[in-house]
């Protein structure tokens, strides 16, 4: 476990994407064998990304929010509401907080956009992380990836 504290901030460059699409290889396509052409997909190009990063600069987690029509199909169509996503921490980071800083960055992005709410989609083994930050389920489980996921939702 790392005793390094960390900043979290959006992605504001390539570097910083870079960092934020490494973490996910790390994280979805190497420990949960999400193939690499589903992680990767047309919404990184207009999502908010933030990046947690460990004061000597080593990548620690990622995430994403879509808003706008980018995220109405996760949404129900609902404008208002942003989506987050590809939420992820490297195993060394885990325990530390920076999950629930991430999710946090990613509330402020959706209401510094003026949203109203969150989305998600989160796999059915974290849904008692995202019920500790105010998130809750609705709707029926379904695969992602081959994954169990339940959609949740957090007003903000």
């Amino acid at each position: 476990m790392s005793t390094h504290a960390y900043v979290v901030r959006v992605a504001e460059d390539p570097a910083d994407r870079e960092a934020c699409f490494t973490v996910r290889k790390e994280v979805f396509v190497g420990e949960q064998g999400v193939p690499e052409d589903l992680e990767y997909d047309a919404y990184d190009a207009v999502a908010v990304h933030v990046l947690a990063v460990r004061e000597d600069g080593v990548p620690l987690g990622t995430g994403r929010l879509l808003y706008g029509t980018a995220a109405a199909g996760k949404t129900g169509g609902d404008l208002t509401v942003g989506s987050l996503g590809r939420l992820a921490v490297t195993q060394a980071a885990r325990g530390l907080g920076v999950g629930a800083a991430l999710v946090r960055a990613v509330e402020d992005a959706a209401r510094a956009r003026g949203l109203v709410a969150v989305d998600l989609h989160a796999q059915t083994h974290a849904l008692g992380f995202y019920e500790r930050l105010g998130y809750r389920a609705y709707g029926p489980e379904f695969p992602d990836a081959g994954i169990p996921h339940r959609a949740m939702r957090r007003v903000l």
